[in-house]
C-alpha cells in the first residue's frame, strides 16, 4: 500500500518534469505558408528561389522543411534549371539543399530535357548536383538510366554504372538499347560520349 502512495505522489513530480521540454520543442517550430524565399551568393548574384504551399521552421535545427516544393537554379538573369519534388529541406544556413521524392528537373530550353530522380543534394558553394535513385534522362531523342548522376555547371551529366541507354524511333518507342559504364551527356552540344575501365572502349554518339 506504501508503495501505491509512493507512486501516486512521484506521477506528478514526472509529469511537471516533462512538460517544459514539450513546449520547448513546440516553440522551436514554426509553421509558414506559401513561402517564397530568393538565396543570394557572397557577390549579391541571385543563386536561386525556393517556393512551398507548406513550410515548417525548425528553430533549435536551424532547418526549413518544405513539402512540394519548386526551385528555380540561376545563370545571371535567367533561369537555368527549374526543379520540383514531393519534399526538400533547407539548412546550414541557407547553403545545403535536399530534394525527395519525385524530383524533376527540367531546362527551360526550347528542346525540353527532363532528369528525374529519388533524391537530389546541393551545395550551393559546390559546382555540382548529385542526384541518386532511379535516375532517368529524357528528350526527344534518347533515354538514359542509372542508379546515380552527377550534373556540373558545365552542363554536363556524369551517369555512374551500370548505365542502360535507349535511342528513340520515330514513334518516340525504344528503338535500341546499349548497357554501358559510365556515360557523359553534354546539354550544350547534345552528345553523348561513353567511357570504360578499359580506357580502348570510348564512344560518341551525336544527333
Amino acid at each position: 500500500m506504501k508503495n501505491i502512495y509512493k507512486l501516486i505522489i512521484f506521477i506528478p513530480f514526472f509529469i511537471l518534469g516533462c512538460t517544459p521540454n514539450v513546449l520547448k520543442e513546440e516553440k522551436t517550430t514554426l509553421k509558414i505558408d506559401s513561402l517564397n524565399l530568393n538565396i543570394f551568393s557572397n557577390s549579391g548574384d541571385k543563386k536561386y528561389s525556393i517556393a512551398s504551399p507548406y513550410t515548417s521552421f525548425d528553430n533549435y535545427q536551424q532547418k526549413f522543411k518544405l513539402k512540394k516544393t519548386t526551385i528555380n537554379i540561376f545563370d545571371g538573369e535567367e533561369t537555368k534549371y527549374i526543379i520540383n519534388s514531393d519534399e526538400s529541406t533547407l539548412s546550414d544556413n541557407n547553403k545545403i539543399l535536399e530534394m525527395n521524392g519525385n524530383v524533376q528537373l527540367k531546362t527551360t530550353k526550347k528542346e525540353e530535357d527532363t532528369l528525374s530522380a529519388d533524391n537530389f543534394i546541393w551545395n550551393i558553394y559546390e559546382t555540382n548536383y548529385l542526384l541518386t535513385g532511379n535516375i532517368r534522362f529524357e528528350n526527344k531523342n534518347i533515354i538514359l538510366k542509372s542508379g546515380k548522376a552527377k550534373l556540373g555547371t558545365d552542363n554536363i551529366i556524369e551517369f555512374f554504372k551500370p548505365v542502360k541507354y535507349i535511342i528513340k524511333n520515330d514513334n518516340n518507342d525504344g528503338k535500341y538499347e546499349i548497357n554501358s559504364e559510365n556515360a557523359y551527356y553534354n546539354l550544350n552540344t547534345k552528345t553523348v560520349h561513353f567511357n570504360s575501365n578499359d580506357e580502348r572502349v570510348r564512344s560518341t554518339i551525336y544527333f
